[in-house]
């Protein structure tokens, strides 16, 4: 079962941020599976810790991108970004000490609506002012 599915409605216009949105949707679903499916503790680990790198790894790509092309929004737009990886953290620490509750519905829920809001919200700001910048 697919939690969250990418459509070109939630393209920011940046190739290199739709790549990342696209495998950050493909780890979340994974995670989903796994949970739904019943996966060993060790397996569900494993992609929980794939999915916080390559949203970390993704995080730092864009605030670079934001910060040379001087977009204005920068701060706040990491702001946003710290509240997702202190809770993915925290999840994630919870599921180390032996949490079940770490990857509960709750979880999964706020880490999809968190992407979907962040992408088709902040992100979409700042597709146009890097397009404008000959980003593309």
């Amino acid at each position: 079962m697919l939690l969250m599915e990418w459509n070109e409605g939630m393209s920011v216009g940046v190739k290199a941020m739709d790549d990342d949105h696209k495998k950050l949707f493909e780890i979340l679903n994974e995670l989903n599976v796994g949970i739904v499916a019943g996966e060993d503790r060790k397996v569900l680990g494993f992609v929980l810790e794939r999915l916080i790198q390559h949203t970390k790894d993704h995080l730092a790509r864009e605030e670079r991108l934001l910060a040379q092309a001087g977009f204005p929004d920068a701060e706040d737009h990491h702001k946003e970004h710290d509240l997702l990886i202190g809770k993915a953290l925290i999840a994630q620490a919870n599921f180390r000490m032996g949490s079940s509750a770490m990857l509960s519905a709750e979880v999964m829920l706020f880490l999809n609506d968190w992407l979907s809001s962040h992408i088709l919200g902040s992100d979409k700001d700042y597709g146009p002012f890097l397009n404008s910048k000959g980003i593309v």
